[in-house]
């Protein structure tokens, strides 16, 4: 289900099914970095603002999906003006920061992004620039990345499925709405 908070800036409504806490799994594979399965925390938040926060946090997963070790983290800004187009700052914990530019799909929550411009330490690996699809599919969100180096060029390297994390807070405001049901629960159908 898609909510849309009443404090979120009018600007930002095609975003609103991002937004909240995602969690889930996923699979990295790039030449030259350590194939494995990953888990994923994404939270979207707003304040009010004309940007969504991102932040993402994932990890790698043993073959019991247990948490072995951090793989990657990120954070950033999106935001989306009147004709659909989507731009995202992000700066990632390898030591890379992106501009992103891509478009909100017509008549479908998917966000279509490619990196516009990279800056990089001379302490991160090597990258030249990626591409990513989200997507809110029945309920929840799917994504995968593409990147490209030098050396390597590009094509997919992660993908994860994330399901919507409902907070016990939500489930209670949620309960407090039932009281407006009928009795047996099927007249409200009719």
């Amino acid at each position: 289900m898609i909510e849309i908070p009443s404090d979120l800036n009018p600007d930002l409504v095609p975003l609103a099914f991002l937004l909240g806490t995602w969690e889930g799994a996923g699979v990295s594979d790039f030449p030259g970095s350590e194939k494995c399965n990953f888990g994923q925390s994404v939270t979207f938040s707003h304040d009010g603002r004309d940007f969504v926060e991102y932040v993402s946090h994932s990890w790698v997963l043993d073959s019991k999906g247990r948490k072995v070790r951090p793989l990657e983290s990120e954070s950033g800004y999106w935001r989306i003006d009147k004709d659909r187009k989507v731009e995202v700052v992000m700066v990632r914990d390898q030591g890379v920061v992106e501009i992103w530019y891509g478009d909100l799909a017509d008549k479908k929550p998917q966000i279509d992004l490619a990196t516009d411009a990279v800056a990089r330490t001379a302490a991160s690996p090597q990258y030249s620039g990626g591409k990513r699809l989200y997507g809110y599919v029945k309920g929840d969100l799917m994504w995968v990345g593409e990147k490209s180096t030098p050396e390597v060029p590009l094509r997919p390297y992660m993908s994860a499925h994330l399901k919507k994390v409902v907070t016990p807070e939500q489930v209670e405001a949620w309960a407090k709405d039932l009281g407006d049901l009928p009795d047996d629960g099927i007249a409200f159908f009719k």
